[in-house]
């Protein structure tokens, strides 16, 4: 029984060790995976708000135009005998375009020739009668009466030469109609008539002329835009001498940058109600006609310089639900989401009117991997070098 007791003992001993091992172990292990599921704090790129002069840039859609747009119509009717350009060259103004019969036409200028003559003719005799009537009245051969038939007469055959001339002028008109030419220099566009065909004043247009050296740029600038503008310069003349000190770059579909800098040229007299913008012209150089009407591109303009602006790039603004938000990290390297009231943008950066102060640092980069209340560890951020020349010379041009 004894021995039986001792043996149980021994054993009891042996399961506390065993457990006490077994519990370190567990101990061990779990402290290990603690350690493992605790990483460190995500890294993030951030920038420090400071004040600075930016230049506000301006951008928007702009459709190319002719600068001067000529739709070529018949001013008579007939038969179109030739087409005598190259359709899509270059024509001067003057150059023959289209040429119809001019037979008929012909025809009725010499037929009003001979009306012509028949009057002035008439007319000859007429005066002379008048010149022998007052001859005879002074003799008192002829009474006044018949004296005021001759002259009145003579008045009616004068009137008739008159409407005679205007005939031939009207015949010598229509003639030149005949020959359709061009009214201004540029190009030509696509017939839409061909020879043989009949055309007239009612017909379609026969083709386009657009002159494009200089082209423009139509831009539709929205009414916010506008009205700030116009509270910037509330003076009419230093409004203009404004505008017409910009310049303008213009982006081609392909993203290439144009060569040639832009100008203001005009503003409508309105806005329409149903966009509610403001159509305005912009003219660029254009030779060797690289750009043709319907061509789309953007147009960018240094519009003003904000000054002591505070600026965060791009990047570090994001939107939820309509408000855009920016992630601070204060003074613990934590997390604090702030919604903040933006203004224009510049080269890749982004004026904050509301929301944010000198010093604040936002993220930039690694905006996905933080939350609120969340431990960083930052690592100031570099802007590209494009980015820093756009946004610190007041004359890069850029909208």
């Amino acid at each position: 029984m004894k021995a039986s007791i001792e043996k149980m003992n021994g054993l009891s001993n042996g399961l506390s060790v065993a457990a006490t091992l077994l519990l370190v172990i567990i101990s061990t292990a779990c402290s290990r995976k603690a350690a493992e599921v605790a990483p460190p704090p995500p890294e993030v790129l951030v920038a420090t708000v400071v004040p600075r002069d930016v230049p506000v840039l301006h951008e928007g859609v702009a459709t190319l135009e002719g600068f001067i747009t000529a739709n070529i119509n018949a001013q008579v009717q007939g038969y179109l005998i030739s087409r005598d350009y190259k359709e899509g060259s270059v024509v001067k103004k003057g150059d023959l375009l289209f040429q119809i019969d001019p037979r008929p036409f012909q025809a009725s200028l010499d037929h009003a020739k001979g009306q012509l003559a028949v009057a002035q003719s008439n007319q000859t005799k007429a005066d002379a009668d008048v010149k022998r009537a007052i001859n005879l009245f002074r003799n008192k051969v002829i009474s006044d009466q018949e004296r005021d038939t001759y002259i009145n007469a003579a008045s009616s055959t004068k009137a008739n030469v008159q409407a005679a001339e205007a005939a031939v002028r009207q015949a010598e008109v229509n003639l030149g109609y005949t020959k359709i030419t061009a009214p201004i220099d540029g190009i030509v566009g696509i017939a839409t008539a061909q020879v043989g065909d009949l055309v007239g004043p009612s017909s379609r247009t026969l083709t386009t002329i657009s002159q494009v050296d200089p082209i423009k740029a139509v831009v539709n600038v929205g009414e916010q835009s506008f009205t700030e503008f116009i509270t910037d310069h509330p003076d009419p003349d230093e409004r203009e001498q404004h505008l017409k000190g910009l310049t303008f770059d213009l982006r081609l579909a392909d993203g290439s940058l144009y060569p040639h800098k832009g100008k203001f040229y005009a503003e409508d007299r309105n806005l329409d109600p149903k966009t509610g913008s403001i159509r305005m012209e912009l003219t660029f150089p254009n030779p060797g006609n690289r750009l043709r009407p319907g061509q789309f591109g953007k147009v960018q303009a240094i519009v003003k310089v904000a000054k002591a602006a505070l600026v965060i790039p791009e990047q570090a603004v994001t939107e939820l639900q309509g408000n855009r938000l920016v992630a601070v990290v204060d003074s613990e390297n934590k997390i604090a989401m702030r919604p903040v009231k933006l203004g224009e943008r510049s080269g890749g950066m982004w004026q904050v009117i509301e929301g944010l102060k000198p010093g604040e640092k936002v993220v930039v980069q690694g905006l996905l991997k933080v939350r609120p209340g969340m431990p960083v560890t930052v690592k100031e951020w570099t802007p590209p070098a494009e980015q820093m020349a756009s946004t610190r010379s007041p004359s890069a041009t850029n909208p």
